[in-house]
């Protein structure tokens, strides 16, 4: 089964921009483009996602009890690979755990996202991404946390780690979480031996930076050379999150 129709998308456009308006929120425009590439530019990111992000949030359903994991998590590199290997859809996400967008998104699509990986349908690769570095004090949490992440699918307990740290995300401008307070979520989540030298190392940091800057320059990815989190690819090609049906829409098709 298709996407829904254009009118169908309108309208939901439409109601979503009315939503917004009764809150009060006016998203913001994308602001000018870095002296290296756009991933330092969190504007396209709110230009983008600011009005998805919190219009699926606000009309998901909230509260409700999460979905639990029950899918298999490999790595390779700096991507995570969740689900069967053999899955017919495949879905890449780019994230920035400092990333308020993310944390929205993924407050919104967790659920269904865990629920399509559980049934087989889907399988996604969480790109570990840093563009918000120098947005903390000291600077460094968003690579720190991507390293983590990194860790945590080696020592077994991905699914929760990630969500914990969306759940409990810092606010820009902070310190972001040591080293040591990520060890000791990691470990209050039972990781297995190993996880707290491989996230006091930082050893992927390098690995990270590369990563986010091929991601930046993949025009596939950006939008007007743009590069922001949270971006969905499918099938190579970005993914409109204006559809709030985008994921169904794409399993359907499959």
């Amino acid at each position: 089964m298709g996407g829904a129709s254009r009118s169908e998308k309108q309208r939901r456009q439409q109601a979503a921009a009315q939503r917004l308006a009764a809150a009060g929120i006016t998203p913001k425009k994308p602001g000018p483009a870095g002296n290296r590439t756009a991933l330092i530019v969190v504007g396209a990111v709110v230009a983008i996602a600011v009005v998805v992000g919190l219009v699926v949030a606000m009309t998901r359903g909230s509260g409700s009890t999460p979905v639990a994991a029950n899918y298999p998590v490999a790595t390779s590199g700096t991507i995570v690979t969740a689900g069967q290997a053999r899955a017919p859809v495949t879905v890449d996400v780019y994230e920035d755990y400092l990333c308020s967008q993310c944390e929205r998104f993924e407050n919104a699509y967790g659920d269904e996202i865990t629920t399509a990986l559980n049934e087989g349908k889907i399988k996604v690769n969480y790109h570990a991404t840093a563009i918000l570095d120098d947005r903390t004090t000291p600077p460094g949490y968003s690579t720190l946390a991507a390293n983590a992440g990194l860790c945590a699918a080696n020592a077994g307990i991905f699914p929760a780690f990630h969500k914990q740290l969306y759940d409990e995300q810092p606010s820009l401008g902070s310190a972001g979480f040591t080293a040591a307070e990520l060890v000791a979520k990691g470990n209050a989540l039972g990781a297995a031996p190993g996880f707290e030298q491989c996230v006091t190392a930082n050893g992927n940091a390098a690995a990270i930076a590369a990563a986010t800057e091929a991601a930046a320059n993949t025009p596939g990815l950006t939008t007007d050379g743009r590069f922001g989190t949270p971006t969905v690819a499918i099938g190579g090609h970005k993914v409109d999150l204006n559809d709030g049906d985008w994921l169904t829409g794409a399993i359907g098709q499959a």
